[in-house]
């Protein structure tokens, strides 16, 4: 009964004990009869299920390790991206503030309260950035099609073709990813 614990235990001891005694009983063997081969062939089947089972063993253990690696990366992502819904919430804010410092400024308004919506845009851009949320820096740079995103384009003989002249909408990213893409208007070659 012990025996038949410790072989449901461990196939692989239990596996080796029998080739053992099936080697011990080929040398006891003066001639090489038909229980010789027998027995050696009995040896051999399960030598080779050894090495299958040896070889499952490595192959699930490989796969495991891919799935805690694959894992780990998931988990790692869904933390580093969390803010994602959160920050496609408040663009439209950090928007709406600049549009009206804008438009103060424009009107010629000065005092108290342009200088504090500015201390609110300051202190919300600030936050964004502590949250590895930056604004894409997209004038006068070459245009990428995955961070800008053309709404026109215009004739310029002071920029080299494909360039960002202007921003209609500033373009942020979370880490490495889009949040939403900068929209700008790119130079074209002057009209001849």
């Amino acid at each position: 009964m012990a025996n038949e614990n410790q072989q449901s235990k461990n196939p692989s001891q239990a596996d080796d004990a029998r080739a053992a005694a099936f080697e011990e009983a080929l040398r006891d063997q003066d001639a090489g009869g038909d229980a010789g081969q027998m027995v050696q062939d009995e040896l051999d089947r399960i030598r080779g299920e050894l090495a299958d089972a040896q070889e499952r063993t490595l192959r699930v253990q490989a796969e495991l390790e891919n799935y805690r690696r694959r894992a780990r990366r998931e988990m790692e992502d869904e933390r580093k991206y969390a803010n994602l819904p959160l920050l496609r919430d408040l663009l439209p804010v950090v928007d709406n503030i600049q549009r009206a410092i804008q438009a103060a400024e424009k009107s010629g308004e000065k005092g108290s309260l342009l200088d504090g919506i500015k201390l609110v845009a300051q202190t919300l851009e600030t936050a964004l950035a502590r949250h590895q949320a930056t604004k894409i820096d997209a004038l006068h740079k070459p245009f990428d099609p995955a961070v800008h995103e053309a709404i026109s384009q215009q004739p310029s003989a002071d920029y080299p073709e494909h360039t960002v002249v202007f921003v209609a909408q500033d373009g942020y990213l979370l880490h490495d990813r889009v949040v939403r893409p900068a929209q700008v208007i790119v130079s074209t070659a002057p009209a001849s």
